[in-house]
């Protein structure tokens, strides 16, 4: 039978009959994050189980299966196991015309040449891979360009330089909370320093890959669909909420949103961060020889770098 505490047990810290505290004496500041980071936890599974969802609701693409192919300046080629060894595709009102291989080999070399008058790279060439708004783009064929080197192809290189940078902000955090609890003030503006380095970085590394994927590449993508599913001959470029070179409008609006709601998560918690590091050097951890406060938002970012992984893995990996 439970007994009421008496004044000697609550002065022990004994607050209730069954014993000490049940969360063992963890600080109100400490718990309410946790109690955040759980429900903000439910939201980013709610976000990537729909996309989940949504992704393999859509047909893959496959070069294995017979499909109209959507042509365009940046990426029709010859596709051997659809169309024969001798044979391309190319685009007409039935949107499905066979031409010679000679025949497209001249209209390449064509297309080779203005973009030499326009100043622009050359148009790929023999691609399997088409983009189009039927099936879910490819990932490796969306996300392969690379700042500074402009017609350069290389898949998931600056995604993953992205993430490397906000893994190691991470370990930087990590230093600076271990550097608190020494109480060595100097360590901890270091590392905090660092850790604020690398969230910037990766929030540029991410406008930079926005204004790509907004833009568009040289050539375009995906041709324009009419509402009934009619082809309309026009290529996309770049993509938006309504309308996406690379795929299906979906593909667009889960990325912009996801990453975005990602994206608003890092700069809060640089905000934060600049304003804990603002502190530090102010000595005001110091001199109460408490360095709570950046454990506190080192359990915030240390959630943050965990979300993008599987970020990463659902939008860029699957």
């Amino acid at each position: 039978m439970a007994t009421v505490a008496t004044e000697d047990e609550k002065k022990k810290g004994i607050d209730w009959g069954g014993g000490n505290r049940p969360l063992g004496g963890v600080r109100y500041g400490k718990l309410m994050m946790w109690f955040f980071l759980l429900s903000d936890a439910f939201t980013f599974s709610a976000l990537l189980i729909s996309y989940g969802m949504i992704r393999f609701s859509h047909e893959a693409y496959s070069p294995d299966k017979e499909y109209v192919i959507e042509v365009n300046e940046g990426g029709y080629g010859i596709n051997p196991k659809q169309h024969g060894p001798n044979n391309a595709i190319e685009l007409s009102d039935d949107g499905k015309t066979t031409i010679t291989k000679e025949e497209f080999e001249k209209r390449y070399e064509e297309r080779v040449k203005a973009a030499k008058e326009k100043g622009k790279p050359a148009p790929a060439k023999g691609s399997n891979y088409y983009s189009s708004q039927k099936y879910w783009p490819i990932p490796e064929e969306v996300f392969d360009a690379v700042p500074f080197f402009h017609g350069l192809k290389a898949p998931l290189v600056f995604v993953g330089i992205m993430t490397f940078i906000l893994i190691m902000s991470s370990v930087t955090m990590v230093l600076a909370v271990e550097a608190g609890h020494r109480g060595d003030q100097k360590d901890v503006e270091k590392w905090m320093l660092w850790t604020i380095l690398g969230g910037i970085t990766f929030l540029g590394s991410q406008a930079w890959e926005w204004t790509h994927f907004i833009v568009g590449t040289d050539y375009g993508g995906a041709l324009r669909l009419s509402g009934d599913g009619r082809n309309l001959g026009e290529v996309l470029y770049g993509a938006g909420l309504s309308e996406n070179q690379y795929g299906p409008t979906t593909f667009a609006n889960l990325f912009f949103f996801i990453t975005g709601f990602h994206g608003t998560h890092v700069l809060s918690g640089v905000i934060i961060n600049i304003i804990i590091f603002y502190n530090t050097t102010m000595g005001i951890y110091g001199r109460k020889n408490d360095y709570e406060m950046v454990e506190k938002v080192g359990l915030y970012w240390h959630f943050v770098d965990l979300v993008w992984v599987f970020v990463f893995t659902f939008f860029y990996l699957v």
